[in-house]
């Protein structure tokens, strides 16, 4: 598995970081993951710091650890909270960093946020595209045909980030019809809010994806540059490789 940490200091984020978190200093602000906090991403923070001194940090302190299972939108409208109140002290602009469920979230707030100030959207291994897939270390591979189940109804919507983003390739109706944040946030399902969305995420000026094949926490790791045109097909074919 690709730990955080070896993400965190891999020498490609580490140029990207260069590039994209230092033009004029702007204030960077970083969002964990599911099952994790501000104290898993000191590191990243301190490389930042060291590099550029001069760069405000913050590493938003908030749906921490079991927390973070909360619902995907209670944690945008959280989250969004606190950019917001960064965003008026920074009049020059942020960026975002994001790390796996934390990139969802960030994906949310840039949606619903108008004239907001973000000049990178920086995505570490995020299933911006949905999950569809467990560990094989520690579940059996029957486990992903009866997530459905407990995910895609009103009652678990309302209460299991997990559920927010999963994405079963078998039961796309269902996925429709229960989901209330990722079709949503991609446009797969119409609503009201669909241009207003869009309008407001393209006021970023830079989009940095990063993902690879090593990563088997997101499943399928295309998921993570949201590649939505061979994600089916990879999903269904990542299902069949656990049945062999």
């Amino acid at each position: 598995m690709k730990t955080l940490s070896s993400i965190l200091t891999s020498p490609a984020l580490m140029v990207l970081l260069a590039v994209g978190c230092t033009s004029s200093y702007k204030h960077v602000i970083i969002v964990h993951g599911i099952l994790s906090g501000p104290n898993d991403l000191q590191t990243l923070s301190r490389f930042i710091t060291e590099e550029h001194p001069s760069t405000k940090v913050t590493v938003i302190d908030l749906f921490n650890n079991m927390e973070s299972i909360k619902p995907l939108w209670k944690q945008v409208h959280g989250v969004g909270k606190v950019i917001q109140r960064i965003m008026k002290k920074s009049p020059r602009g942020v960026h975002l960093l994001c790390f796996s469920q934390g990139g969802l979230i960030c994906r949310g707030v840039l949606s619903v946020l108008p004239n907001h100030n973000v000049h990178a959207f920086i995505a570490l291994a995020s299933p911006l595209a949905g999950q569809y897939g467990v560990m094989k270390s520690y579940y059996p591979s029957s486990a992903m045909d009866s997530v459905y189940f407990l995910c895609y109804n009103k009652f678990m919507q309302k209460r299991i980030s997990l559920c927010n983003f999963w994405n079963d390739p078998h039961q796309q109706v269902k996925y429709l019809k229960h989901n209330n944040f990722l079709p949503l946030l991609n446009g797969r399902k119409p609503h009201s809010k669909m241009a207003e969305w869009r309008k407001n995420f393209l006021r970023i000026k830079k989009l940095v994806l990063i993902g690879g094949p090593d990563d088997d926490v997101i499943i399928p790791w295309q998921s993570s540059s949201n590649q939505k045109s061979c994600l089916t097909k990879t999903m269904l074919t990542h299902k069949n490789s656990f049945s062999n």
